[in-house]
């Protein structure tokens, strides 16, 4: 009796978590959605109810965003500055390699005045992002990494920055318009990679189920 009593709790427990898991992504993405569309005031709700349920989660699976990151792209876009810098921060705790959160945390530096801490977080931040994207096309070539950045418009544009650092003669808020550019189309790379993937695989399922 007692082990059937246990076996019922450990299913109501992963059904639970699983429910629990949907209705975080389910936010998540309404909340990227909502900054896509130029909405962060919107989109920051969400992020925020779900960091409040679960703190360290992370969205993507190629190329990973925590939610802390979210949360502080979001209030980064709303003019929160010191509440960003107080979330990007935490998000790069988390999850020390979100590239996204450490070029926002950038921006967040330099629009509020440190610009020599900024510089260098913005500049770490675009390296790490091009080369993840780089990684991802080049090791995954022959399966999904086909579809990340397939013309390199990304990655040449992130390379074109990083050399106008480099000469340190730059305007800043050129600079500080390519960084926006840059962490707008990553998330808009990461559902373009997705749906380019899923509209091939469907072609190629319905190739074989008419192969007249």
């Amino acid at each position: 009796m007692k082990f059937k009593t246990n076996l019922i709790l450990c299913s109501f427990l992963i059904g639970f978590s699983a429910c629990a898991s949907a209705r975080i992504g389910s936010e998540v993405q309404t909340g990227r959605q909502a900054l896509l569309a130029g909405n962060p005031e919107r989109a920051l709700g969400y992020f925020q109810s779900a960091a409040q349920q679960d703190p360290s989660y992370v969205y993507g699976t190629a190329l990973q965003h925590g939610i802390w990151g979210y949360v502080g792209r979001s209030e980064y876009a709303t003019g929160r500055f010191p509440q960003a810098r107080q979330s990007l921060e935490k998000a790069l705790s988390v999850k020390q390699d979100d590239d996204t959160a450490r070029l926002y945390l950038g921006l967040t530096l330099a629009r509020s005045g440190d610009r020599q801490r900024g510089l260098t977080e913005i500049e770490s931040g675009m390296k790490g992002i091009h080369d993840s994207i780089e990684y991802i096309a080049q090791t995954h070539r022959f399966s999904f990494g086909q579809y990340w950045d397939p013309a390199h418009e990304l990655r040449r544009a992130i390379q074109s920055d990083l050399a106008m650092i480099s000469r340190r003669d730059f305007d800043w808020d050129k600079l500080i318009a390519a960084g926006e550019w840059v962490g707008k189309q990553i998330e808009e790379e990461i559902d373009r990679a997705r749906y380019d993937e899923s509209r091939d695989r469907n072609r190629e399922s319905s190739g074989r189920d008419n192969p007249f």
